[in-house]
């Protein structure tokens, strides 16, 4: 067990860590991506709704 601890301190010395501006860009980046993508499902679920409430009618 102690082994495995070791490699993986070792292993997250190696990883290359964002910088705190870089990461709040990319938490804007994804909220905006979250956004565009909730605003598109939601336009088509209201667009498939009203088609079948035609179809059904």
């Amino acid at each position: 067990m102690k082994k495995f601890i070791d490699e993986v301190i070792a292993e997250m010395k190696k990883v290359s860590w964002a910088t705190k501006k870089e990461l709040f860009n990319y938490t804007i980046v994804v909220g905006i991506a979250v956004a565009i993508v909730c605003a598109l499902i939601w336009f088509c679920d209201t667009v498939f709704a009203r088609l079948f409430h035609i179809i059904l009618r």
